[in-house]
C-alpha cells in the first residue's frame, strides 16, 4: 500500500464536505489513508476506533454519499479517482473484485453503483485521460442476488405485525428505518425488512415501555435531524 495519498480541493472545499463535524472529517481522511490503489478497505470500523470517531460520524459519511459501503463490509471512497491519480506500473489492483464489479465509474471519474443495462448486465464505463489502462472501456457488472428491495410501506409492517402478534411497534420500526433510508445501525442497507422486524423481536427492540424502545427512539429522532439538515444538498453524486 502507498505511504502517500492526495484529496482533490474540489471535494475536501466542498460546503458538503465543511459543514460536517471535525470528527467525521478527520475519519474520512484517515480512510483515504489506508485505502487501496482502487480506493477499497475492509476495516473502516477499525480506523473508526483508531481516530476516536463515533458511529454518527461514519454513518454521515454514507448519508452524504462520500463513502460507498458493501454488504460484506468493505467500503470504498467514492470520489477515490478525483483524489489520486497511480501511475501504470506502480498500480496494485484492489483485491475486493466483487465489491469492484457491482459499481461503475462516471464520466467524471465517480464511483457510482451498477445500473444494469436491461438483463444483459453490461454497462458501458467511459474512463478520463488520467485513469489507469484504456480510456474506455465495457465491462460486466454482476447483477444482484435476489430481488431489488422495496421498502414497505406503514400498513404492510402493521399487517406483518398482527400476523406475528409481534410486540414490536409497526409505526416505530417503520419510522425508524424511514428516518435511516433503510439503512441499518451498521449502515449497511435493509435487505429483508422482515428479517430485521424479527430481528427487533428477538432484541427486545420497539416494545412499548422497553430501554430499548426508548434507545431506538432517541436514534430516529437523530436519524431523523441528519435527514432534515441534509436533504436537498448536492453531495457531488453527479
Amino acid at each position: 500500500m502507498a505511504e502517500r495519498r492526495m484529496f482533490a480541493k474540489t471535494i475536501i472545499d466542498s460546503d458538503a464536505f465543511l459543514d460536517m463535524p471535525m470528527s467525521a472529517q478527520c475519519l474520512y481522511f484517515h480512510l483515504g489513508m489506508r485505502a487501496d490503489d482502487d480506493g477499497f478497505l475492509n476495516n473502516p470500523k477499525k480506523v473508526q476506533r483508531m481516530v476516536g470517531a463515533s458511529d454518527d460520524d461514519f454513518k454521515l459519511l454514507i448519508l452524504k454519499r462520500f463513502v460507498i459501503v458493501f454488504e460484506s463490509g468493505v467500503m470504498v471512497i467514492k470520489h477515490w479517482r478525483l483524489h489520486n491519480y497511480i501511475q501504470k506500473d506502480r498500480y496494485k489492483p484492489t483485491v475486493y473484485q466483487d465489491e469492484k464489479a457491482l459499481l461503475t465509474i462516471k464520466e467524471n471519474g465517480v464511483y457510482t453503483e451498477c445500473i444494469q443495462d436491461g438483463d444483459t448486465g453490461k454497462v458501458s464505463i467511459e474512463l478520463g485521460k488520467d485513469s489507469i489502462g484504456k480510456d474506455s472501456i465495457n465491462t460486466e457488472c454482476k447483477k444482484p442476488s435476489g430481488k431489488v428491495f422495496v421498502p414497505p410501506t406503514l400498513e404492510e409492517v402493521e399487517a406483518y405485525c398482527r400476523e406475528r402478534n409481534s410486540p414490536v411497534d409497526p409505526k416505530q420500526f417503520y419510522d425508524y428505518f424511514t428516518a435511516g433510508n433503510w439503512y441499518d445501525s451498521k449502515g449497511q442497507k435493509v435487505r429483508s425488512w422482515k428479517q430485521k422486524l424479527i430481528t427487533w423481536e428477538k432484541g427486545g427492540y420497539g416494545s412499548a415501555g422497553s430501554n430499548a424502545s426508548q434507545r431506538d427512539s432517541e436514534r430516529v429522532r437523530k436519524a431523523e435531524e441528519l435527514r432534515k439538515k441534509y436533504e436537498g444538498r448536492n453531495f457531488y453524486d453527479n
